[in-house]
């Protein structure tokens, strides 16, 4: 009996010091992240994804660091292995689940990021995915804001293109703000980013 209570014992503080370690990784690379450490934060998470393969965080903001770095950077080349690393790090886990609107939501985003890297070659080829996407984050997920807002924030941005009427897409935008203010994340590094972007959305829809 003692030796099952003491196996029992180690094997919770092996759990408690993966937890741990876990959460001591996510800090840092969110850190780095913060210190605008890009590549360095894209390179620990991926660390954490290949040690921990249960929590689908990881890889979601691998993809999330390179995709958000590409909309920072002219060159082509660069802005390809950026959205390619960050698709393959997405894929990964649409692999594992097909029912995470927070992983369709980032697919949206990439899809977005190749739009407008080249508008003139990849807006007919992207635009009707970005939307199939945000769709599909809704239906998972209707009150969740960042599918909301952006949806919304898509169509805002061709607007001037495509003539289509903005205040539907300003109502939503609204909306999008009233849900990040009841927003409830299910983990400390679970995505809770957008706010400040819809309040800029919103002040331009003014």
């Amino acid at each position: 009996m003692k030796k099952i209570i003491t196996t029992i014992a180690l094997f919770v503080a092996v759990i408690s010091s993966a937890q741990g370690q876990f959460e001591q990784g996510m800090g840092k690379a969110f850190q780095l992240w913060k210190e605008g450490k890009n590549t360095e934060a894209s390179d620990m998470f991926e660390r954490i994804a290949a040690a921990d393969k249960t929590s689908w965080l990881p890889y979601y903001y691998v993809a999330l660091v390179n995709t958000t770095s590409s909309f920072a950077i002219q060159d082509k080349t660069q802005v390809n292995a950026l959205l390619n690393k960050a698709q393959n790090a997405l894929d990964v886990e649409m692999i594992k689940d097909q029912n995470n609107a927070e992983l369709y939501i980032m697919q949206a985003m990439i899809y977005t990021a190749w739009v407008v890297a080249d508008p003139m070659t990849n807006g007919m080829k992207y635009s009707a995915k970005v939307m199939e996407a945000y769709a599909k984050a809704k239906a998972l997920d209707p009150n969740n804001p960042r599918a909301v807002f952006g949806e919304a924030d898509y169509q805002l941005g061709g607007a001037k293109w495509t003539g289509v009427d903005t205040k539907p897409l300003c109502q939503e935008v609204d909306k999008a703000i009233g849900l990040f203010a009841t927003f409830k994340p299910q983990t400390p590094f679970s995505p809770k980013w957008g706010l400040d972007r819809a309040l800029e959305a919103q002040k331009n829809c003014k």
